[in-house]
């Protein structure tokens, strides 16, 4: 699989990248045109349709043969669209059937009826560039199993962080390395919405509203404010960087709705920011045994941090590798052109490959790392509590920490009498000690409510 989950190759696996002279890949550039079909033409497939027509040069000189569109799938044929009728079908199966279509650009989105014409696409010996990071999440291993025995690619640069790039990197500029660490910003609407409630003061339905009215959240924003895109991706960086395969399923989840201004406020008061965070790590127990952690979830971060600067609708990536160090992908996260961009880079590697007969890297999944369940990491958390203001108090909650093993590294206590606030800001500990903890202070007479929980993220304590 070409920008899958990784390029290390198995035993017996042939990964001889640019070397593969398979059956139907050995035509030369003065002989072949690269067809192409698109699927989908929402902002994303409008802006490939447009730079494949418009850089029609270019695509030749960069590829080394004619790149020419074979048609567009689309649901609606009614709509006025800028591009040759006879190029448009409501029939994207046909589309992708067709003997000319050498190459298939999946924008349409969704599990079904994509995952079925994207496996048909590649069965029959098409090339398959996609940007649908849920689908990719849950179905990664059929489609690389199905993209290995056709010998063809399957890219998906554009399916994580936009224009950023980031899966190529992982996979083939990191080939050598070991990474230890990849976590950032990775979904828009979320970092658009915590950079406001940072900057104004304004509270999290108040700024939603906003980010719908500029067209950074869509009308359902379920998948963004709850984490469930963050994690299709974290899942996608996981199983890359690991050589692991990781699902969706394997990802702890929690969105930003539950954060709220004061949280944003006390953050600084702490020379933090929260942002939510798709973190993907490599967990080694005492005994030295490696698993796979994938987390999103919203986290305080030092302001001195890198990712903390990433404000509105950008997005960010921190990889630390074993030799390499620390490296960061900063850009446009969404949108149509930049994403754009992201699908006509891997179109032309794989246009390049139909041409002179290569092959992209296939899925690597050698370690099969276990999934490290988020009770077993390691993390430090912000608990925020509103209690009464009456002696014995700090000592009780400071004793539930004790009573797990949970050291506490700060505590500030803002007002007093019947309801004052209380924060505690932890060490490092497991995860489970920790939610343990907060369950303890929420049945304590003491304490009237639990009122924010929170992680802290980008500290060496």
């Amino acid at each position: 699989m070409s920008n899958g989950a990784g390029q290390e190759e198995s035993a017996g696996q042939d990964n001889s990248v640019g070397q593969d002279q398979s059956a139907g890949q050995d035509m030369t550039a003065q002989d072949k045109t690269i067809g192409v079909a698109v699927l989908g033409m929402g902002n994303v497939g409008s802006e490939v349709v447009r730079i494949i027509e418009d850089n029609a040069a270019d695509l030749r000189a960069r590829v080394g043969a004619p790149v020419e569109l074979r048609g567009v799938a689309v649901r609606d044929l009614t709509r006025p669209r800028k591009i040759a009728q006879e190029l448009i079908t409501d029939d994207p199966a046909a589309l992708v059937a067709r003997d000319d279509v050498d190459i298939v650009v999946e924008l349409m989105g969704g599990i079904d009826p994509a995952r079925e014409l994207i496996r048909t696409a590649l069965q029959s010996g098409k090339s398959v560039v996609t940007a649908n990071k849920a689908l990719l999440a849950e179905y990664t291993g059929e489609l690389a199993t199905a993209a290995a025995d056709a010998k063809v690619d399957l890219y998906f640069e554009a399916a994580v962080a936009g224009a950023i790039p980031v899966v190529r990197p992982l996979m083939q500029s990191l080939a050598g390395d070991t990474v230890e660490r990849v976590a950032g910003i990775v979904n828009g609407t979320t970092n658009f919405i915590l950079s406001e409630m940072a900057e104004t003061g304004a509270d999290y339905a108040e700024t939603l509203a906003e980010a719908g009215r500029l067209g950074y959240a869509e009308a359902d924003p379920t998948a963004d404010v709850e984490g469930y895109d963050a994690a299709a991706k974290a899942a996608i960086l996981a199983s890359i960087a690991f050589h692991t395969r990781v699902t969706a399923a394997d990802v702890y989840r929690e969105g930003i709705t539950n954060v709220t201004s004061d949280d944003l406020v006390a953050a600084k008061k702490f020379d933090c920011t929260v942002k939510l965070l798709s973190i993907c790590e490599r967990v080694r127990g005492d005994d030295g045994a490696q698993r796979v952690s994938a987390r999103v979830y919203p986290a305080l971060i030092p302001l001195s941090h890198p990712l903390a600067t990433v404000n509105g609708a950008f997005n960010a990536v921190v990889v630390e590798a074993e030799n390499a160090g620390r490296l960061m992908f900063y850009g446009q996260g969404a949108g149509g052109s930049p994403t754009a961009s992201a699908v006509l880079g891997d179109m032309v590697m794989a246009a390049r490959n139909k041409v002179h007969g290569g092959r992209g890297p296939l899925e690597s999944t050698y370690a099969s790392l276990p999934i490290a369940s988020i009770d077993e990491v390691p993390t430090r958390y912000y608990v925020s509590m509103r209690v009464a203001d009456k002696p014995g108090v700090l000592s009780q909650v400071a004793n539930e920490f004790s009573k797990r093993s949970v050291s506490i590294a700060a505590v500030r206590q803002e007002g007093a009498g019947d309801d004052a606030r209380l924060i505690v800001v932890t060490h490092r500990a497991p995860d489970r000690a920790q939610s343990e903890c907060v369950a303890a202070l929420e049945d304590m007479d003491s304490v009237n409510t639990v009122s924010s929980v929170l992680r802290l993220e980008g500290t060496d304590d």
